[in-house]
């Protein structure tokens, strides 16, 4: 490590693995706060959900980008990328290491290395992709981007329907294809960062996500989406966790096949984070209760 004052410690991983218990308990150790890296926890209208952290979390450390912006607004990575800095820059000026949590890995490649510029979209393609989309399902969207972008299409998220729509925006606003505008030149940062992933055997994790969805069942998931059906068309709600249940209440599907598809729907998005997260060279991987081992970790890599 370099002789750098402040650190960032990012905790990152699948979803249902334990990082929000992890980020707390590292927070408390190292008496500091919290950036969340959640692309939907931060829109104060979604909660059981996006398994927002509980009051009890919220309350047991400060913490930033939850409950912070409205479905309303765009929030995206290169927002984020303003936003965490401003956080992190914030924290340090009262102490020099900060925790970042979540399972957002375009967030958190944005914070750590900056993103490319992007051109501005005209509303009006944005619009009509969107409606297509709409109309026509997943398989249309894919159809569409491979045929007019296949060099992107090789490496994007085919099962995104979000990050589609956006390549297949600015394929259709430029002529250009989205490998043009990522020139992957990376920003240096003012700060050290330790990247921290936590993994579960795959059978386990699975079992997390499973109970996780029945524990959302009982919370109340149900009736917080009904209450969302008439802002179901933002882009914020075109997300696992809300859209399954939208099916459901079109008529499409019974609630019990929504429910199962909202699992199988989280393992996949599971799934993805683990092969993003673990191309990346840099994270250190350990078993949610290496608590000790993982603060252990963190110290010798800020020399303390």
């Amino acid at each position: 490590m370099s002789d750098k004052k402040n650190t960032i410690v990012i905790v990152c991983g699948p979803t249902a693995v334990g990082k929000t218990a992890i980020a707390i308990k590292l927070a408390k150790y190292f008496n500091t706060q919290i950036i969340s890296a959640d692309s939907r926890q931060c829109f104060n209208e979604l909660n059981i959900g996006v398994a927002k952290p509980s009051l009890d979390e919220l309350n047991s450390a400060t913490h930033h980008f939850i409950n912070s912006h409205s479905i309303y607004e765009n929030v995206n990575a290169g927002f984020f990328e303003t936003y965490a800095l401003n956080a992190a820059n914030e924290i340090f000026l009262h102490n020099n290491i900060a925790v970042m949590v979540g399972g957002t890995g375009l967030y958190i490649k944005s914070f750590c290395e900056g993103m490319d510029a992007m051109p501005i979209i005209d509303s009006n393609i944005r619009e009509k992709i969107k409606q297509q989309y709409e109309s026509n399902g997943l398989l249309w969207l894919q159809e569409q981007l491979q045929l007019k972008d296949p060099v992107f299409w090789q490496t994007a998220e085919q099962q995104n329907p979000q990050r589609l729509m956006r390549a297949l925006e600015i394929v259709e606003a430029t002529g250009q294809s989205n490998i043009y505008f990522r020139k992957g030149d990376k920003q240096e940062r003012n700060f050290d960062i330790i990247k921290i992933g936590l993994t579960l055997p795959r059978e386990i994790l699975y079992t997390s996500i499973n109970n996780r969805v029945d524990t959302m069942m009982e919370q109340g998931l149900l009736k917080e989406v009904e209450n969302l059906i008439p802002h179901k068309s933002l882009n914020a709600l075109q997300t696992v966790g809300y859209k399954e249940f939208f099916s459901y209440f079109d008529g499409n599907c019974t609630l019990e096949n929504a429910v199962e598809q909202l699992k199988k729907n989280t393992r996949h998005y599971a799934k993805r984070q683990m092969t993003w997260f673990k191309k990346d060279e840099a994270v250190q991987w350990f078993k949610p209760n290496d608590v000790e081992m993982i603060i252990g970790e963190i110290v010798a890599k800020m020399g303390k």
